[in-house]
């Protein structure tokens, strides 16, 4: 079943996860619609266990494991919030837990994944250095490898959202969802389609960390030497090899928004629907406001993907938005 993604695995998902995920509430807000001229549908996985959509796909994939393979633990690496999924889900499931992470990984984010008590090594300077040191950790030890997107179980995990959100609200005509790495973004876009294929499913990177639209208009797999970003959860230097072909194939756009507007997102959500978001979170919102004209849907779906924000930020965030003339 591990081998590709289809609209039936995250099905399956949807059915094995019911009794253990949230399913978050899709919210509304009229001064939402107002701005934007369109029916606006936020789903709060910033509501999720952990915080974050992350423990969807981290914890179908724990539940693929045999009991060998759980016997040897789980490890992966992450900027955050994979790491809480994959802590809390093998913490729920009795298997052993180790996360790498960069150095500079929010201090929030590093103590809420040890209080689910997984092993954490904080190394390297970026994702990429915490992967490949914990590519060799693997090699040592042989546990199973969860990789933060480009697996197709987690993907599936991940895609059971486009399910609820449809079933939670069936006129939606397009969802916007952030990309990083693009795990959700691709779980979404083939669990969508395979409800509706007429539906239209739109990226959104952070500009400074803009492999995957780069990746998407070129043509060729982009490698990026550096990304600088708030929005470190979807702060990727290169797209997945099993993602990007999904999202060449299944999704319709792919848009970029500068930290300003994502640093204005989060405000407006704070203010408006006493909703905390995280920076990757914020990403979609700040589409919707930055490219409002350009998107065609009367009925918009929206991924909140996370709330982990790291507080001690907050008034960098406030300044930055400052700089960018409030969407109201």
């Amino acid at each position: 079943m591990g081998d590709c993604l289809t609209g039936e695995k995250v099905h399956t998902a949807l059915g094995i996860l019911r009794p253990i995920v949230h399913r978050t509430p899709i919210i509304t807000s009229e001064t939402t619609n107002r701005i934007v001229g369109k029916n606006v549908y936020f789903k709060m996985e910033n509501q999720q266990k952990t915080g974050a959509f992350k423990f969807r796909g981290a914890t179908f994939k724990s539940m693929q494991l045999s009991k060998q393979e759980r016997n040897k633990g789980v490890i992966t690496a992450s900027a955050g919030n994979h790491a809480q999924g994959v802590a809390y889900a093998a913490a729920k499931l009795g298997i052993k837990a180790t996360i790498f992470m960069a150095e500079k990984t929010p201090s929030s984010k590093v103590q809420a994944t040890k209080n689910y008590g997984a092993e954490i090594v904080l190394t390297g300077e970026s994702f990429q250095e915490a992967y490949d040191a914990s590519l060799k950790r693997q090699m040592q030890t042989g546990a199973v490898y969860i990789h933060p997107f480009d697996d197709y179980d987690v993907m599936a995990g991940q895609g059971t959202i486009a399910m609820e959100m449809l079933k939670q609200e069936d006129r939606l005509d397009t969802i916007l969802v952030p990309i990083g790495g693009g795990g959700l973004i691709s779980g979404i876009a083939v669990a969508a389609k395979y409800v509706n294929r007429n539906i239209k499913i739109i990226g959104v990177q952070a500009e400074g960390a803009s492999a995957m639209y780069d990746s998407f208009y070129k043509g060729k797999d982009v490698r990026l030497q550096s990304v600088n970003t708030i929005a470190e959860g979807i702060a990727v230097k290169q797209p997945g090899k099993r993602t990007l072909p999904i999202i060449r194939e299944y999704v319709d756009d792919i848009l970029t928004v500068t930290d300003e507007e994502i640093a204005s997102a989060i405000v407006y959500m704070l203010e408006r629907n006493k909703t905390l978001m995280e920076g990757a979170g914020a990403a979609a919102i700040a589409a919707l406001f930055a490219h409002h004209q350009h998107i065609k849907s009367r009925h918009l779906g929206v991924v909140v993907s996370g709330g982990n924000m790291d507080i001690s930020t907050m008034a960098k965030i406030q300044h930055m938005a400052e700089r960018l003339h409030h969407p109201a």
